[in-house]
């Protein structure tokens, strides 16, 4: 490959500055050369607004789209494994918006499809790649804290718009498919460090809709095998403040990471046995030789997309990975008694 890595957009979401053309200003690896919408018109004004040579009237002219070697997908979630299907079937590399798919079915069928192309597919838990949270990983796999038991974590947005599509059950919403596959992935991320075992569901709760299958709260209880319990609540609110939190306790100290989804502009503490803080970090205070950790998260998984196309790096977000969260997604609604995404 020469030149900078060629990526298209599929769709014009809200995300799609933050987490894509924002970052491209920032990674000189990669150029975004096109986007694509149902309503070219739409594409268009995106296009002019991004300042984005080319504006498709549909993914499909997209995917057919010689010059794009790679595509960004931030559709609603109902869509993720289609147009990721559809873009392996092109010879696109493929970085897909969380959550990876509906549910676990179409994961695994993803993840197969990928592992038969040899093209990078990744899961866009953009907040595993910034240098904050990799100090996290690193801090628990050195045993600063002790052998991790116990992991609980937090997420919460204000959503004060009921007709907002993270609340229809059609196009894959509810909480826990919107923040809850952050928190399941960080709680998989700590208990990596001593067991990569998949955990299992214990027990759930949620708070759905009045007669609609859409959790707007659900909590979950996690075991994993030769590591800690886990437990983890994701919650949409009508007002209140965001807030993505993971607190990890060892059998010598504890951990707490506030704001680990914008790591940026997170908090990294580690506290002794006898209550004393052994550790204040933040993003400012890291000094990294691969990049400023003063970058977003969203700048970190570019660079880290880009690199796993161009020299082949490795990655964590892999497809395989996407599916295992999604079959903790799918049975901790199972155990809340709300139906899977899709069934």
């Amino acid at each position: 490959m020469s030149g900078a890595l060629r990526i298209g957009v599929l769709g014009a979401a809200r995300i799609t500055g933050r987490a894509l053309m924002e970052p491209a200003r920032a990674v000189p690896q990669v150029t975004v050369a096109a986007v694509a919408a149902r309503d070219k018109a739409r594409a268009e004004e995106f296009a002019l607004a991004h300042g984005v040579p080319v504006a498709h009237g549909s993914y499909e002219l997209l995917l057919a789209d010689p010059a794009i070697e790679a595509v960004y997908i931030p559709l609603p979630n109902a869509l993720h494994a289609p147009w990721t299907l559809r873009a392996i079937a092109a010879g696109k590399h493929v970085l897909c918006e969380k959550p990876f798919a509906s549910n676990a079915p179409e994961a695994v069928s993803v993840a197969a499809a990928a592992r038969r192309s040899g093209l990078v597919v990744m899961e866009a838990m953009h907040y595993r790649y910034h240098p904050l949270v990799r100090r996290m990983a690193a801090l628990i796999g050195e045993g600063a804290i002790g052998t991790p038991v116990h992991a609980q974590a937090w997420t919460s947005w204000a959503i004060p718009d009921m007709g907002d599509i993270r609340y229809d059950f059609a196009l894959g919403g509810g909480a826990l498919m919107d923040g809850g596959c952050y928190a399941i992935d960080c709680l998989r991320l700590v208990a990596e460090q001593v067991s990569a075992a998949e955990p299992s569901v214990t027990g759930a709760l949620a708070d759905p809709l009045p007669g609609e299958p859409v959790d707007r709260s659900l909590a979950a209880r996690l075991a994993f095998p030769g590591g800690p319990t886990g437990w983890f609540e994701s919650s949409f609110t009508r007002e209140g403040e965001f807030r993505a939190d993971v607190h990890v306790i060892g059998d010598r100290g504890r951990l707490w990471l506030n704001n680990f989804v914008n790591a940026q502009e997170g908090r990294l503490r580690m506290i002794s046995p006898n209550g004393a803080v052994a550790s204040d970090e933040m993003a400012s205070d890291l000094r990294r030789s691969d990049g400023d950790a003063a970058d977003t998260t969203f700048v970190w998984q570019l660079r880290a997309f880009a690199a796993a196309i161009t020299d082949g790096a490795p990655f964590p977000t892999t497809a395989d990975s996407a599916a295992m969260t999604m079959r903790v997604i799918d049975n901790a609604y199972r155990a809340a008694g709300l139906p899977p995404r899709g069934a």
